[in-house]
């Protein structure tokens, strides 16, 4: 008596190996450390499950010193939410300032990850990327979200112009010398 190996379809297969590329590129360490949670806002009450929220995070620039961003991201609560079930939304605001000396740490290329964080349990993530006006010396960072299929046009943008910080910065770098 022969024992036949199951089958597996050609969709079933390509499934598996969607939702492990999925796994393993969600395991792909941020380009920055976890952002530090300033606040949480309650938007929608839910009578037995976790409220949807409004979270506003802060975190330093990991390769350019001085310069900090603030983003806001929803939450989802309901059990989905709490179980780390739920797709998150794509609104995303993003402000980033200068809040000291500007100093460039290495060489950077335009449209770099800065953060990246997952937005659903598989195929969304949230990134902030940075890049260079060479024309104006600043800085531009934008944040989006997109998934392994179809991203999102929803972003947000914020520049932060280089320049010295108080009477003793008397070094102001170009960040055209920082960015390929």
């Amino acid at each position: 008596m022969t024992v036949r190996a199951p089958r597996i379809s050609h969709l079933k297969t390509w499934t598996l190996a969607a939702l492990a590329f999925a796994m393993l590129s969600g395991s792909v360490a941020s380009a920055a450390e976890e952002p530090d949670l300033i606040f949480r806002r309650s938007t929608v009450f839910k009578w037995l499950s976790p409220n949807d929220k409004l979270a506003t995070y802060a975190l330093d620039d990991p390769e350019i010193e001085g310069v900090a961003c603030h983003f806001t991201v929803p939450e989802r609560g309901g059990f989905k939410g709490w179980l780390g079930l739920a797709e998150e939304v794509s609104d995303i605001s993003l402000a980033c300032r200068q809040i000291g000396p500007i100093r460039f740490k290495d060489k950077m290329e335009q449209g770099d990850d800065m953060f990246q964080k997952k937005r659903s349990l598989f195929f969304k993530k949230m990134q902030i990327v940075r890049g260079c006006d060479t024309k104006r010396n600043v800085l531009v960072y934008m944040v989006y979200s997109d998934r392994i299929i179809e991203g999102s046009p929803k972003n947000s943008t914020s520049s932060v112009p280089v320049m010295p910080w108080g009477a003793g910065d008397q070094t102001v770098q170009k960040c055209a010398d920082f960015f390929k």
